[in-house]
């Protein structure tokens, strides 16, 4: 539906920045609603570098939904298949790993996005990467002006009246984005105030590398990314194509400062330092030109005004250490332009509130579950030798005592229950992978709340029914959730399904059965079971469920012990310092 005064307006919706947050909502929108007037301005001229080039799994879904799985998959960047990381409790490698790698060895490419892959991850090259997106937005119907600047927003309130570009014409449309990353164009200039989410402020410097060895090589270009803990931060190694490589250094500004020296002496310094870079970087060469930007984690103070909103990095930005940032970018997008198909649509003023609170509460809410994610990243990680004491801080100020009981405590607060509104996951994190994290990094791992317990009944005092946006097959679906302070329970998806069957009977072994005969067998890389008992667990920790113990009430058992898993165990690769002692 195409509203009849749009002869008022250049476009329906203005999006300022042509990068994958912008690019993601001009595709999605016109995939599900090709007759909508996109225009995107951006600043640069394409294919430009960009650092942030790890992804994870969910943004495969998001370019399937709008028709850019393909290219992506042609252009042959490495595939992700998780990380090796030198953190924690440690000074061995471990590995984090989205899939059996052994999978991936019999994975033909290109390929479509279905099986394996579904399960896996681009490392890409964002000069390439971000211009395939760009180009498939143009290509269906999008306006894209390159090279372009927004020199003035005009504005009457809260309200965006125009934007005024640099080549003395305007736009005038009836949406307006900021999708402008770090810059934050828009939220600048209608006095949007930042806030740090962390007293974290770490600095990064990186160069890219040519004919830089790979750690491993899994199958046809899949691989690990390496994150490598120094005394003073930490390496970031991710292959972005078949000879070229990002690699990059992250530590405190503080520190920094008291080094006296300038970004290229630390960089290279620190590359040469690590035995196991160093390794891989043996024959290779870097660009030559290290670059540098503060790293500094924040959340705006809102997302949306009367007539504009923000998304991807100028809403809010995710210290990078868990590879975050695309797919907040890409996800943040999506629904985005769920919410503007509705309000194009003419969504009544009631539900147009509702719809803009809605998108604005879930992008914050998840920038800041990341964020919370990077302290506890940090704060466990032994290996800092030089910082201790800013360690020490980042627990002590996340509120965590660095037991693993409480630390999946504070981790759950918020985040497993709001993230996709039907999993039991946050990030890549379901409750079973934090777990075994939680070992690696301080060598201790909570133990699973739901084996305490055999009858379970609901616990919904003082909650007040809401409700909650799920966005799903091109709409914004209205499903009832209950909230209770800062925690939200969907009722729908695992959620839902749990609290109809506790309605019913409490009893644990009832409800397995009843998963079972319902839901049949596998679902991706877990059962149904597998995923139900993992959202009980976090409606456990966040007290919507009460469980007690009757002895005459068979009891289940989910494993968990202080042993590797099929996806997160020490690293078992040959050893690229031991590859170039034999070349030599």
């Amino acid at each position: 539906m195409v509203s009849s005064h749009q002869s008022d307006f250049d476009c329906d919706v203005a999006i300022i920045g042509g990068g994958p947050a912008g690019s993601t909502l001009a595709s999605i929108i016109l995939t599900h609603r090709p007759d909508t007037r996109i225009t995107i301005l951006e600043k640069e001229t394409f294919p430009r570098d960009h650092v942030g080039e790890s992804q994870l799994p969910a943004i495969g879904a998001i370019l399937d939904e709008m028709g850019c799985w393909d290219k992506v998959e042609r252009a042959g960047f490495p595939l992700k298949v998780g990380a090796t990381y030198r953190w924690g409790r440690s000074s061995e490698l471990w590995d984090f790993d989205f899939i059996d790698p052994e999978i991936v060895e019999a994975v033909e490419r290109p390929t479509p996005y279905e099986g394996p892959r579904v399960h896996t991850a681009f490392q890409v090259d964002r000069a390439i990467y971000d211009e395939i997106l760009l180009d498939h937005a143009a290509e269906l119907g999008a306006n894209v002006r390159q090279a372009t600047q927004v020199r003035e927003v005009l504005r009457d309130g809260d309200r965006i009246e125009s934007l005024e570009l640099d080549d003395g014409s305007s736009v005038r449309a009836r949406w307006y984005v900021d999708a402008s990353g770090h810059v934050g164009l828009l939220r600048r200039r209608m006095g949007v105030e930042t806030r740090p989410e962390t007293n974290l402020q770490n600095i990064a410097f990186w160069d890219y590398w040519e004919n830089a060895e790979w750690a491993v090589e899994i199958g046809v270009g899949a691989t690990r990314v390496q994150v490598l803990s120094q005394p003073a931060g930490w390496i970031w190694f991710i292959p972005i194509g078949p000879t070229r490589t990002s690699i990059g250094y992250i530590l405190p500004s503080s520190h920094f400062k008291t080094l006296r020296k300038s970004p290229t002496e630390v960089y290279h310094e620190t590359i040469a330092a690590d035995p196991r870079v160093a390794a891989l970087t043996r024959n290779a060469t870097a660009r030559g030109m290290v670059e540098a930007t503060k790293d500094w984690s924040f959340t705006a103070e809102r997302g949306h005004g009367e007539n504009w909103f923000l998304v991807g990095e100028s809403l809010g930005f995710a210290d990078p250490i868990l590879a975050a940032g695309m797919s907040l970018a890409h996800t943040g997008a999506r629904e985005l332009g769920y919410t503007l198909m509705e309000l194009l649509d003419g969504a009544k003023p009631e539900d147009e509130e509702w719809l803009k609170d809605s998108i604005s509460t879930q992008q914050l809410r998840r920038v800041r579950q990341h964020i919370k994610f990077a302290d506890f990243w940090y704060a466990a990680n032994g290996q800092f030798t030089d910082l201790q004491e800013h360690c020490r801080v980042i627990a002590e100020e996340s509120g965590m005592k660095m037991k693993p009981d409480a630390a999946w405590r504070w981790l759950a607060q918020g985040g497993f229950t709001t993230d996709s509104g039907v999993h039991a996951t946050a990030g890549s994190f379901d409750p079973g992978t934090l777990k075994q994290v939680q070992w690696m990094l301080t060598d201790r791992v909570s133990g699973w709340q739901v084996n305490k317990y055999n009858v379970y009944k609901l616990n919904l005092r003082n909650a007040e029914r809401r409700r909650l946006a799920i966005y799903h097959e091109g709409k914004v679906q209205r499903r009832e959730c209950l909230v209770r302070g800062d925690n939200i329970l969907p009722l729908a998806g695992w959620y839902g399904v749990l609290v109809d069957l506790i309605e019913i009977d409490g009893r644990v072994d009832r409800i397995f059965q009843s998963i079972a005969k319902n839901y049949g067998g596998e679902s991706g890389v877990a059962s149904p079971q597998q995923l139900c008992m993992q959202a009980l667990e976090v409606l456990l920790t966040d007290s919507w469920v009460i469980g007690r113990l009757d002895k005459k009430v068979p009891r289940l058992t989910v494993q968990s012990s202080d042993e590797e898993t099929l996806f997160v165990h020490w690293n078992r690769d040959e050893c690229p310092e031991e590859r170039t002692s034999e070349s030599t």
